[in-house]
């Protein structure tokens, strides 16, 4: 009871050095040069951020969720976070926390919590792909630990935004065998449960983390990977070594949704990806499960699946592509739907997804090339063909495909 009546004293302080703060910035434009009640770094970080951070934001800002699963594909960090999963949810799940890990400018790229916590943390953003450094959402405690290079703890209204006074923070920065730091670890729930073992927790998680970095062999080249090809852009195949696998079209969409969300699934979220509300029983889907870890000789993670062997896959392809700018290779691999014979409401939300992304390429692009080639695929998009035709000179022999393809897609 007194730890709690100390935290609210705690609270109630800081919200009137934020009051005072925020009202002289309304007023003159200028945080104050001095502070009462604050920490040395929070006060620094406070002058930095009141002067052009809104304090009534109400949320992060987010960068691309597609961009981000391909970087966390990609980090260093996936691999020893990967292995530290099991203890990672279950500090979330038992002690009421959101655990989240970030990249090195402070945009995060993996969480968990429990249903409650997560909730709380998807309506400010703390979520994969929401920027959490100091320019995006002012002083917190992800965004300190990354410019101090230093564990850092905020709680409540020590943070600037005020939708954040709710919350107590705990990072730690992660740091690369050669020193680097490449990102955060950051433990965070609500102000009143906030403790000083927390911080040692956070420590312990971070020092593990580094020594599987530490551990990790280097990395195989690209040659190196994967002898595994799945082909889902308008066909259905899976190729290894020159030898088509024998796979049923359920395995083929389980396969496609672990190569497009390589942080894995959850055993109900990926049951709800395949079969949304049909009746299926538990035998049924752990079955399909057992037929494509088999068919694969392993590859698949028990508990929460996901690949453990590399496998190239063509729709990760085109996202990859599209990040990178490049149209031409998202168009050249982009055959069509993503496994156009499945109804799997996962395969449906990223059929979408894909469809969606590579048209609005099509649609910025200055090359008529592109709206040509798209065309093709797309005979009824009527929207398509007449950006062909405002990009192609009217002396320009082509026109005749983009207006023959206008003509049809208007009379249907």
């Amino acid at each position: 009871m007194s730890q709690r009546s100390d935290l609210r004293r705690r609270r109630a302080t800081l919200e009137d050095e934020w009051s005072r703060a925020v009202s002289l910035v309304k007023s003159t434009g200028s945080a104050p040069s001095s502070y009462q009640a604050l920490r040395h770094e929070v006060a620094e970080s406070w002058v930095r951020s009141l002067p052009s951070v809104d304090p009534a934001r109400d949320s992060a800002p987010v960068t691309d969720g597609g961009a981000i699963q391909h970087r966390w594909t990609d980090s260093l960090l996936r691999r020893p976070v990967s292995a530290l999963s099991d203890e990672l949810r279950s500090i979330a799940d038992d002690a009421g926390f959101v655990t989240a890990v970030t990249d090195e400018s402070g945009t995060i790229m993996w969480t968990c919590a429990g249903q409650d916590m997560r909730r709380r943390a998807e309506r400010v953003n703390f979520a994969p792909g929401g920027r959490w450094d100091e320019q995006a959402m002012g002083t917190n405690a992800l965004s300190l630990a990354l410019r101090t290079g230093r564990p850092s703890t905020v709680f409540s209204a020590e943070h600037v935004v005020n939708a954040l006074h709710g919350w107590v923070c705990y990072c730690a920065p992660i740091h690369g065998p050669d020193g680097h730091v490449l990102g955060v670890l950051d433990l965070s729930t609500t102000w009143d449960r906030s403790h000083p073992l927390a911080m040692s927790t956070v420590r312990g998680l971070v020092s593990a983390i580094e020594a599987g970095l530490r551990s990790e062999s280097p990395r195989p080249s690209r040659t190196d990977l994967p002898r595994l090809r799945l082909s889902c852009m308008g066909e259905e195949k899976a190729v290894r070594e020159g030898v088509t696998l024998p796979l049923r079209p359920r395995q083929l969409e389980i396969l496609t949704l672990l190569a497009l969300e390589p942080d894995g699934f959850s055993p109900e979220r990926l049951r709800e990806a395949l079969y949304g509300d049909r009746p299926v029983t538990a035998s049924t889907f752990k079955a399909e499960i057992s037929h494509l870890r088999r068919a694969l000789g392993g590859g698949v993670a028990t508990r929460r699946y996901a690949l453990t062997a590399p496998v190239s896959c063509d729709a990760v392809d085109v996202l990859r592509a599209l990040e990178s700018g490049d149209a031409d290779t998202a168009l050249r691999l982009y055959r069509g739907p993503l496994l156009p014979r499945s109804e799997a409401p996962g395969i449906e939300e990223w059929r979408t997804r894909l469809e969606v992304a590579v048209r609005e390429a099509v649609l910025a692009s200055t090359r008529p090339e592109h709206a040509l080639r798209y065309g093709e695929r797309a005979p009824y998009d009527a929207e398509v063909h007449e950006h062909a035709l405002r990009l192609l000179d009217r002396a320009d022999a082509r026109r005749a495909i983009p207006a023959g393809r206008l003509t049809t897609a208007l009379r249907d």
